[in-house]
This record gives structure tokens, C-alpha cells and sequence, in this order.
């Protein structure tokens, strides 16, 4: 193979790659009101943070901390309308700050395996902790 025909297959393997890239990235911007989780965060480490952690950690689905739309019955994930959402805010909040003042994690974030203490850790699969009229 040439050069000139070595370095098209080249830059189309690359062009490829880089496309492929920018299209798993979400948008900047894609969620609205996220306050404790970052605000580039991926559908993927999302999903696992609502999946493992909430819905595992809490034997909850959706509608347990968000508001359901009335048009499309379906969560409205920015809504603040439910009392449970801030309190799971508080509760990312207090196991990030016992992650890094007990075990000197630098940054934990919900969902990150290295975590010392998760929402399974007091919850183990409630909805509220220590509450037997729930399991």
C-alpha cells in the first residue's frame, strides 16, 4: 500500500474514532437541575448512580423521589416538587462528606466503587432506614 493511500485509511480510522466518540458524550447541559451530581455527567454513570444506588440501595423506583408530569405521566426528573428529592440531595451530600472526613476519599461521588459508605450502607434496600413496616 502507498503512503498516500496508507495515510487516507489512517485519517478515516481516526475521523471514525473521533466521531464515534462525540456521539456517546452527552451534551453539555443535557440534565437541568442537578445540584449535587455533575452537570456533564454521562445517561451511562447517571443511569448506574439512579439504578444501583436508589433503586438497589432503596427498593424505590422513580416516582419515589421524582414528581410524575400530569401531561405524560412519565418522572419529571428537574421537577423539585416532591420533599424526597432534597432529602436525597442532603443524603449524597452527608455520604460524600463521611467518605472524605473518615476515609480520605478526595472527590467521592454516589456510585463511585471506591466508596466506603453507600446508601446501602443504613438503607439495605429500604426506603427508610431501620423501618421493619417496609420490608
Amino acid at each position: 500500500m502507498s503512503i498516500s493511500k496508507k495515510a487516507i485509511v489512517i485519517t478515516g480510522l481516526a475521523s471514525m474514532a473521533i466521531i464515534g466518540v462525540a456521539a456517546v458524550k452527552p451534551p453539555k447541559g443535557q440534565y437541568t437541575n442537578l445540584q449535587v451530581l455533575p452537570a456533564d455527567i454521562s445517561a451511562k454513570q447517571l443511569n448506574k448512580i439512579m439504578v444501583d444506588e436508589f433503586e438497589d440501595g432503596l427498593g424505590v423506583t422513580c416516582v419515589f423521589c421524582h414528581a410524575e408530569n400530569k401531561d405524560t405521566h412519565k418522572p419529571d426528573y428537574a421537577s423539585d416538587e416532591k420533599p424526597e428529592k432534597e432529602i436525597a440531595r442532603a443524603m449524597m451530600r452527608m455520604t460524600s462528606g463521611i467518605n472524605e472526613q473518615y476515609f480520605e476519599l478526595k472527590h467521592p461521588m454516589v456510585g463511585d466503587s471506591i466508596i466506603a459508605v453507600t446508601c446501602n450502607t443504613c438503607h439495605n434496600g429500604q426506603p427508610r432506614p431501620g423501618n421493619e413496616e417496609t420490608k
